[in-house]
């Protein structure tokens, strides 16, 4: 079944068994293909929702050629989130980024997670995978699984799955440039945060690019700043 039909078998009132998958983009007709041609496994009635930042590229062209629902919203990421979980029909919502590939398996996983009740009013993310043989994303994953572990701080690229009444208790994501992914993760909470048992492998290119020093330096940083009380109009500048 195409994901624009799932989205119709809601009107019939399916839509506790739906997933919605929401996906952020802005110019990510390089990577968006092959994300949503991973999320066709689902096994569930799944529905997909990308929410544009303003892409110039073929980003909305992909979309439509996959059946995917398709929003847009300017301010970053956070606005952008928050207009596909306004869009979105299911009972539960993932939301996922343009560059994360979920590895194969990952539908058992967010099914059982789903069907637990006691998840009811709990979150999980995937854990951190990137694609580079490079020792240096090796020791950032390792360095991931330890910020996740002590600090209950999953970020965007390991995605996030959460019952719709559970996202709206919270208020869903702020209207955040940045740190959004942040600050949903402190709302949450450590103890309501759950690692689903397998990987979403991201897109290396920013830290071959940035260095698998400094890119994570810069990123400790800015959630330091963020904790600290800084705008994150302004920390942007530092993210960048």
């Amino acid at each position: 079944m195409l994901w624009y039909e799932r989205v119709e078998s809601l009107e019939t009132g399916a839509s506790a068994q739906v997933l919605s998958i929401v996906i952020p983009t802005l110019n990510a007709a390089d990577e968006l293909a092959r994300t949503l041609d991973r999320l066709k496994g689902a096994d569930v009635g799944t529905e997909v929702i990308v929410a544009d930042g303003g892409s110039v590229d073929a980003t909305p062209v992909i979309a439509a050629e996959a059946g995917a629902r398709f929003t847009a919203a300017t301010g970053g990421r956070g606005p952008q989130l928050a207009a596909g979980a306004e869009m979105a029909a299911g009972s539960w919502l993932l939301f996922l980024h343009a560059d994360t590939r979920p590895r194969p398996g990952w539908n058992h996983a967010v099914n059982d997670f789903m069907a637990d009740p006691e998840n009811r009013f709990r979150a999980a993310y995937f854990a951190f995978a990137l694609n580079d043989p490079a020792p240096g994303a090796r020791r950032l994953e390792a360095l991931v699984r330890w910020r996740c572990r002590v600090f209950g701080l999953p970020y965007g690229d390991q995605g996030l799955l959460i019952s719709r009444e559970f996202h709206d208790l919270l208020g869903g994501f702020r209207p955040l440039a940045l740190m959004e992914d942040v600050d949903m993760a402190r709302r949450i909470g450590r103890r309501r945060l759950k690692l689903l048992p397998v990987a979403a492998v991201t897109s290396a290119e920013r830290y071959r690019k940035g260095g698998y020093w400094l890119r994570p330096a810069r990123n400790l940083l800015c959630v330091g700043l963020f904790f600290a009380g800084f705008p994150s109009r302004l920390i942007d500048g530092f993210y960048e």
